[in-house]
């Protein structure tokens, strides 16, 4: 479709959209391209505020292109789905998407273990943990921050590897035998904070992906516990369901 038919049973609001996402869809418009203004549309193609509106509501909805005040609506980054039926490292997760990982260690620290994750480890409250935060980077844009905490005296001196380099799960395999093989976790959507915002590059309230997992080893131990937030804008999580 190409252009407004007047006399279409399709609403004049989803014949704009149509023709909007085919130039998206087809490439015509890259990611971070601005689309056309509202003003600009409204001349060309003969239509309303509202209508235009509302076709770049569908857009919105769709996750094809996003809104910024005092700038304009543009084409949005295409989401990275992420299956939760299986543990998967981002480094893998990335090339296996022709995506070049990337890493920002922001924490590296022993922390005594507070009750709440001690609970979820099954340790004692003040057990020393390796906690270690880092910020994933997909072709060098912010994507996700990982906060893991691990039982220490299960990978002494884990916290000394070059995680910018090497996988933290492939090292616990092949350093410390300790192989990951389940998880349990939970997934909640929040508001990004400032400080959460700043370093994922959105902006303050963005939608955010929430998901605290407990990793388990081959012997059935829980090993990590790990809080993950992804930017909302770039991941989609999916599942299988089967009767």
């Amino acid at each position: 479709m190409k252009e407004i038919i007047r006399d279409s049973k399709l609403p004049i609001y989803h014949q704009l959209y149509e023709i909007l996402r085919a130039n998206i869809v087809n490439g015509n418009w890259q990611p971070g391209d601005m689309l056309p203004s509202e003003s600009e549309l409204i001349e060309q193609y003969s239509v309303s505020r509202v209508t235009v509106r509302q076709a770049f509501d569908a857009l919105v909805n769709e996750g094809l292109v996003n809104r910024q005040r005092g700038r304009g609506t543009f084409v949005a980054q295409p989401t990275v789905e992420q299956g939760i039926n299986r543990i998967i490292s981002f480094t893998e997760d990335m090339r296996q998407r022709n995506y070049k990982p990337g890493t920002q260690i922001l924490a590296a620290e022993l922390i005594p273990a507070p009750a709440d994750i001690a609970a979820r480890l099954e340790v004692e409250p003040e057990t020393e943990l390796a906690r270690l935060e880092r910020l994933r980077l997909a072709d060098e844009q912010p994507m996700s921050i990982e906060q893991s905490h691990l039982v220490h005296r299960y990978c002494p001196g884990i916290l000394q590897a070059d995680y910018a380099r090497e996988p933290l799960r492939e090292l616990l395999e092949t350093k410390y035998g300790i192989r990951l093989v389940r998880a349990t976790q939970v997934i909640r959507a929040i508001t990004a904070s400032p400080k959460l915002a700043a370093r994922l590059g959105v902006a303050p309230g963005a939608a955010l992906l929430f998901i605290e997992r407990v990793t388990y080893s081959d012997q059935n131990i829980p090993v990590e516990f790990l809080r993950l937030y992804h930017r909302g804008d770039r991941y989609a999580l999916y599942n299988e369901l089967r009767d």
